[in-house]
């Protein structure tokens, strides 16, 4: 690839890092192919830049000197091209002003100072210092957001890298205490992308093994297809020590390889070596260094700027058509989120924006609670489908629960059996406590479905905070929002009101006409077949006659012949269990006297086995007619909420909504925009021109 063809692909990426530097690349998710320089704080990192930009221009000193991270592109530009008005007379006063070097075809440029060219590079330094204490202020914190130079020179290869904080382990004065892991956060972030390239620095005359950059590096890169080793202060190294192991990748292999390079000494800088005496400095020592001279063409700072600019190169080429993806589709989220936003200037038709959030409203909460919905959840039922869960699960079962004998004993069914009466003693089994029974068990069937409806209501709400969250038009007018909720409860609790009604109605209605008629009602002779079949089962068998005496067990009867008892002597009283043992029954011997009722009068003994049938009868023909309305109420109280609640919420919503908020004096007052709408408004303008630009830049490779 030619050099020319090299630098315009170099210079592609350069102008979309300006693009999304001046909006905030973060929010464009697109990672630019970049090289970014990894190394502790005395591994030479400033050095190895100032040599290969041919210029002293970085902040220098103790700690931590590089606080943000330094975006600096290298452009490469002919001396002869034509120069800008002006620019001539500006090198020239920044010549009077110190600096021995400047020319009119070498400048620097900030992206945070648009149109100011720097001729003087002490000044470049200058504004590094300012504008890193500006985000940082004066102690030694450190700060991801990152200063973007430029420098246009005819001696630089178009390249771009990122000098990142040097790694440090201790804090030093007034460090923050966690400064280590804040500095390596940042340059997880930096250094983790996949299109990001690894210069990792480290110093010659140390071991490589505890090399900090190429340990980093190891950690996202583990198989060095992506990390370029730099070798700084070889010149240091003792006598008979070299570094060929290290560049033959005998010690930590890396497929960029190594790179050597000899860089100014503090003594150099103290005493204002130019980096040109550097540089040839560096050449001499390798090309007559016994370890060196065979491969001196590959080590030094002219061949490292070199190897860079063709890695980088091949790197964006690389990497540019999925770039173009991206950005596309960057493009389309942020173009179709400006939409939800109103477009670029956020104006629209008042009236016809709430009539197309009430119809889309409306439209979504009749398609929820039908199930038509696109997005149907794999995980969890939603919607309709948990109206149909509290009919079918949670209300059937409820009404199913209730057990008609868990508050009614049989020793209560026997005195209502005798209240219900009267005066007079019952021939056959009471209907009265029957009915009396029957009712007050259908009376608590109304918690249940009273219960239910609040349920369902519960379940609407829950689908109103869902839309509310779902249409975007609610996150832009906030107003609106709290508008559209208040209505939308206040109909839904309007609706509570005939829908309560409806389902208490149809509680009375089965209490105050108990339809003994019922075809699925079991009738009173049959419970009573049933109850005597089975007392009968459980009695024990008679006993047969004495096969010696031929006499007939004590209570059998023989055809009349030994009813030589007077029956009625033995017959207990009809009202013998409300008496202790003894008391009440007729004495053999002696009048008794006749004293007043108590007054209180209670069962004092066991059922016998006449109240013991008659109780059984009562409770069988209960359970037979509960059954019946319990299955009747599981099915019709679903009807009364879906036909008072659910479908006119389905039907009538849209109506409410149009009389409460389509009106003249209250729609301007709606549709006030939340300051997080009309701020986000701005972003996604900014990253839509932004990402525009950027498809202009791409689409021209």
């Amino acid at each position: 690839m030619s050099s020319g063809l090299g630098a315009e692909v170099v210079s592609v990426v350069n102008k979309l890092q300006d693009v999304f530097a001046a909006v905030g690349s973060s929010a464009a998710q697109i990672d630019l192919p970049q090289i970014c320089v990894l190394g502790s704080q005395s591994s030479g990192k400033s050095s190895v830049l100032e040599n290969i930009v041919g210029r002293d221009f970085l902040p220098r000193g103790s700690g931590i000197v590089t606080r943000r991270p330094l975006v600096l592109q290298l452009i490469n530009r002919p001396a002869s091209a034509p120069m800008p008005n002006g620019t001539a007379a500006k090198a020239a006063s920044a010549a009077e002003n110190g600096d021995s070097h400047a020319n009119e075809n070498e400048w620097g440029e900030f992206l945070h100072l648009p149109g100011e060219k720097f001729y003087d590079f002490n000044k470049i330094r200058a504004e590094i210092v300012r504008d890193t204490e500006a985000k940082t202020g004066r102690n030694a914190g450190i700060s991801p957001v990152p200063i973007n130079l430029r420098i246009f020179s005819p001696t630089v290869l178009t390249l771009t890298l990122v000098d990142l904080p040097g790694l440090t382990k201790v804090p030093v004065g007034d460090q923050p205490k966690d400064i280590e892991k804040q500095i390596r956060d940042m340059l997880f972030k930096y250094i983790s992308k996949p299109a990001c390239i690894i210069l990792a620095v480290t110093p010659a005359n140390q071991d490589l093994a505890n090399s900090d950059g190429l340990k980093m590096a190891r950690e996202v890169d583990p198989e060095g297809l992506r990390t370029i080793g730099v070798l700084t202060k070889v010149d240091l190294m003792d006598t008979g020590t070299d570094v060929i192991d290290i560049l033959a990748g005998r010690v930590i292999p890396l497929r960029l390889g190594y790179v050597p390079v000899v860089n100014r000494g503090q003594r150099d800088i103290d005493s204002s070596k130019s980096i040109t005496a550097a540089l040839e400095h560096e050449r001499q020592f390798f090309e007559n260094h016994p370890s060196y001279k065979g491969k001196a063409q590959y080590c030094g700072t002219p061949f490292l700027a070199r190897k860079l600019n063709m890695i980088l190169m091949h790197h964006i080429r690389a990497t540019l058509p999925d770039i173009k993806a991206r950005i596309t589709s960057q493009l389309q989220k942020y173009s179709q989120e400006l939409q939800t936003l109103g477009g670029p200037s956020g104006e629209g038709n008042s009236s016809s924006v709430v009539l197309g959030v009430i119809t889309e409203f409306t439209n979504e909460f009749r398609t929820v609670i039908d199930g038509n919905t696109n997005d149907l959840s794999l995980n969890e039922l939603s919607g309709g489908a948990r109206i149909s869960f509290v009919f079918h699960e949670l209300f059937n079962n409820g009404i199913k629960s209730i057990d008609p004998f868990d508050q009614v004993k049989d020793g209560d069914i026997r005195t209502l059996l005798y209240n219900s009466s009267g005066s007079t003693p019952a021939l056959f089994v009471g209907t009265t406590a029957f009915e009396v029974i029957v009712k007050g068990q259908i009376k608590r069937l109304e918690d249940p479905s009273l219960k239910c409806c609040q349920l369902v209501y519960d379940e609407l709400i829950r689908i109103l905070g869902q839309l509310l969250q779902k249409i975007q038009a609610f996150r832009r007018y906030p107003a609106l929002r709290e508008r559209f909720n208040s209505v939308v409860v206040n109909f839904f609790k309007t609706s509570m009101q005939p829908t309560t009604k409806l389902v208490t109605d149809l509680v009375s209605m089965q209490a105050c006409y108990v339809n003994t008629t019922h075809p699925d009602f079991l009738n009173g002779h049959k419970a009573m077949s049933i109850v005597t079949d089975r007392l009968n089962a459980n009695k024990p068998p008679p006993q047969a006659a004495d096969p010696k005496s031929g006499k007939l067990a004590p209570g059998q009867i023989n055809n009349n012949k030994d009813l030589d008892v007077d029956a009625r002597k033995e017959e207990p009283s009809f009202f013998g269990s409300f008496f202790a043992s003894g008391k009440g029954t007729v004495k053999k011997k002696g009048p008794q006297p006749m004293e007043a009722p108590p007054s209180i009068i209670r069962p004092q003994s066991a059922l016998n086995e006449r109240e013991t049938i008659e109780t059984e009868v009562i409770k069988l023909l209960i359970h037979s007619y509960f059954n019946i309305v319990k299955r009747e109420m599981i099915d019709m109280v679903p009807k009364a909420i879906t036909l008072t609640l659910v479908n006119h919420s389905k039907e009538d919503l849209q109506k409410e909504l149009l009389q409460e908020l389509y009106k003249p004096d209250v729609l301007d007052e709606l549709l006030k925009e939340s300051e997080f709408v009309v701020n986000r408004r701005k972003e996604v303008v900014g990253m839509v021109q932004a990402l525009n630009k950027a498809e202009e830049i791409v689409a021209g490779v």
